[in-house]
């Protein structure tokens, strides 16, 4: 069961490494090519959540941070047992929050670098506990809907 809250520490590590990195070697707003028209790394900074809203309202996303953190750790430990799935999904939400958290305690601001263009949409520039947090979160809409399938299978 613990080393669901491993995976989470390796997001968190993953994460903070790679957003020292590009606090260290690059400029604010400089970017590099990695494939031209479609991926870039492009140093950002978002004092807001996804998108840029709800600028600055660093007070209403420690207090929710903490919530979802609670909430997923009680998860875990309740539910967690009973579903990979569920487990892995979840681990990768505490991650995924406790790395951008980190973030805005120390920062006061989000370092986003990983930018794409895609079929010509510029895709907000996000990070590695973004991605982690969306993962999960799709995550853990696949494990509920399988658990709600086999419950279905079994209640007939």
């Amino acid at each position: 069961m613990y080393w669901y809250y491993l995976l989470a520490v390796v997001v968190i590590g993953i994460d903070q490494l790679t957003k020292w990195i590009i606090v260290k070697n690059m400029e604010l707003y400089e970017q590099i090519t990695v494939i031209k028209d479609f991926f870039y790394i492009t140093s950002h900074r978002n004092t807001g959540a996804a998108w840029g809203i709800l600028e600055g309202q660093m007070i209403f996303f420690y207090i929710i941070t903490v919530v979802v953190i609670i909430g997923v750790v009680y998860y875990m430990q309740k539910f967690g047992k009973d579903s990979i799935l569920l487990a892995v999904s979840l681990s990768l939400i505490l991650g995924g929050a406790i790395g951008n958290f980190i973030d805005r305690l120390f920062r006061q601001e989000v370092v986003d670098f990983l930018d794409f263009i895609i079929f010509g949409y510029d895709f907000p520039i996000f990070n590695v506990a973004d991605s982690a947090l969306t993962v999960g979160v799709i995550l853990v809409l696949i494990a509920t809907f399988l658990d709600e399938k086999r419950k279905g299978k079994t209640a007939k």
